[in-house]
């Protein structure tokens, strides 16, 4: 059966780690979306009424009756069903945790650039972002990759995967996380990640896995840009 993703047209955010994961297994979906009258189609179903379980919002995947709404969700769904995840209950909910806390990272990303909230412009809260910006510079992105580092040195199937010795889907949501943390603050993160080169080494082992390669060179990557979660402004990564 075809997935049906559902998420914002225009942009990775956080449907872009369930993109990767669903071009690495190769499975079959729709970006609803990004169909004709696709955003439409987003924008009703969030509207039914029908549903038992409703998400709050995008993304959140359809797979026949089941619906899944939460990032970190799908992803644990879909790695149990494309040999993404591990097997035992312990690693498995390992995994979990750290998809999790990419999730706490990626929120710390978004707030540096609407520190004041979502209904606000950039430019209408511009004097907090640059300070909340500078304290996510140069402590929280090498908190957070200095955590992974360490996850990395301490897997003993080997430091090329988070856990285990395949791929799993936080080694996925890592890479994203990372190319994100590049294009917002890329003087920032290519200083940060001299200091860790495990992690530095999982982002170009991820990238040239053949599937993702594939994906990243074709039209279905949405390129980064100023309407997502992670973006670029010079004067926040100074």
């Amino acid at each position: 059966m075809t997935y049906e993703l559902y998420y914002w047209p225009g942009i990775q955010g956080r449907g872009e780690f369930v993109r990767l994961v669903l071009e690495e297994a190769a499975a079959d979906y729709i970006d609803v979306a990004r169909q004709p009258r696709g955003e439409a189609t987003l924008l009703a179903f969030l509207e039914r009424q029908d549903l038992a379980y409703p998400p709050f919002a995008p993304p959140f995947l359809k797979d026949g009756n089941v619906i899944i709404g939460q990032t970190a969700a799908i992803l644990l769904y879909l790695g149990d069903r494309h040999g993404l995840a591990p097997k035992d209950e312990a690693t498995r909910l390992w995994v979990h945790q750290i998809q999790l806390t990419i999730a706490d990272l990626v929120g710390e990303a978004h707030d540096t650039h609407h520190p004041l909230g979502a209904d606000l412009y950039y430019e209408e809260q511009k004097p907090e972002a640059l300070r909340r910006t500078k304290h996510f510079r140069k402590n929280r992105i090498h908190k957070y990759l200095d955590w992974f580092e360490r996850i990395l040195a301490r897997n003993p199937g080997g430091d090329a995967n988070l856990i285990g010795n395949t791929v799993s889907y936080a080694d996925l949501s890592l890479f994203q996380v990372v190319e994100g943390l590049l294009y917002a603050f890329p003087k920032s993160t290519k200083t940060a990640l001299a200091e860790f080169p495990r992690v530095a080494a999982l982002r170009r082992t991820i990238a040239q896995r053949p599937r993702i390669r594939a994906y990243l060179d074709s039209d279905r990557r949405i390129k980064f840009n100023k309407q997502g979660i992670f973006r670029h402004y010079p004067e926040l990564d100074c």
